[in-house]
């Protein structure tokens, strides 16, 4: 008789053994979802894109920056755009595309034509180390990033790339943005081109409150340029006058004054 009472003690134990493992790690059950991918807060320079199976080489200034409220903004080389972004395991979607409509010299249009429709829709990501690979779900459309790190806000080129008024945010007028860019050196003093001369001035910077001010009346050459730099020179001399709080992100700097009318600038590539 003791044989059947073994038997019947060892049935339930397989039953047991057989519903513990469903569903559990090593089962590849369904409901095993992958890390997401730690994008927010990081930034990523453009090397490359390919779209139905063309690679282009991506200009310089071109980036990705990804934020921390499910956004991401960026620049193709010219313009600047920004979208939504939601991130599942390895999987992110990029909705809601914007783009401001700067005109933009040799390739710089078509491959920002590009590289936005490259970046749209579904998106698998690959990391590895300091680079990140994109690649839409037929494989046809790919994006190859690598990693950028912050910009100090001291010693950094800041391009000046667009204007600030409340909550909008616009591109430099036509023709005019080419030279226009800045330093804030180590010395206390800022440095560069608002569009056609070049400027030198002392500026005082608070990082507890987030100020700088450019103190004084700055040092320029004379040069005569075309209407639009001239017309945009004078703009940012008028928002240079008096103190600004910043905003820096990452690669991206804000600059606005008490009404809320500024600039934005993005660190120039090394």
């Amino acid at each position: 008789m003791p044989k059947p009472r073994a038997l019947v003690v060892l049935v339930p134990l397989l039953l047991l053994t057989a519903c513990g493992t469903e569903g559990g790690a090593g089962s590849g059950g369904a409901d095993t979802v992958s890390p997401d991918l730690p994008l927010a807060g990081t930034a990523w320079k453009v090397e490359a894109v390919t779209v139905d199976g063309r690679r282009s080489a991506a200009p310089d200034g071109a980036l990705v920056d990804f934020q921390e409220n499910g956004r991401v903004s960026g620049n193709g080389g010219c313009n600047a755009f920004g979208a939504a972004v939601a991130v599942r395991g390895d999987t992110l979607t990029v909705t809601d595309q914007q783009v401001t409509a700067m005109a933009c010299a040799d390739d710089r249009g078509a491959f920002e034509t590009e590289l936005l429709k490259a970046f749209s829709g579904p998106l698998k990501g690959t990391l590895k180390g300091d680079a990140l690979r994109l690649t839409s779900a037929d494989g046809r459309n790919d994006l190859e990033l690598t990693a950028e790190p912050a910009a100090p806000l001291r010693g950094t080129t800041w391009k000046i790339d667009g204007l600030v008024e409340g909550d909008t945010a616009s591109s430099l007028p036509d023709g005019s943005g080419a030279k226009a860019r800045f330093v804030l050196g180590a010395d206390g003093r800022v440095t560069g081109n608002l569009g056609c001369n070049n400027f030198s001035a002392t500026a005082r910077l608070d990082e507890k409150a987030r100020t700088l001010t450019v103190e004084g009346p700055a040092a320029t050459t004379r040069m005569m340029c075309t209407s639009p730099q001239m017309k945009l020179e004078t703009k940012l001399y008028e928002l240079l006058d008096g103190p600004l709080t910043y905003r820096l992100n990452h690669r991206t700097l804000t600059l606005t004054d008490a009404s809320g009318e500024g600039l934005t600038a993005t660190a120039a590539a090394r």
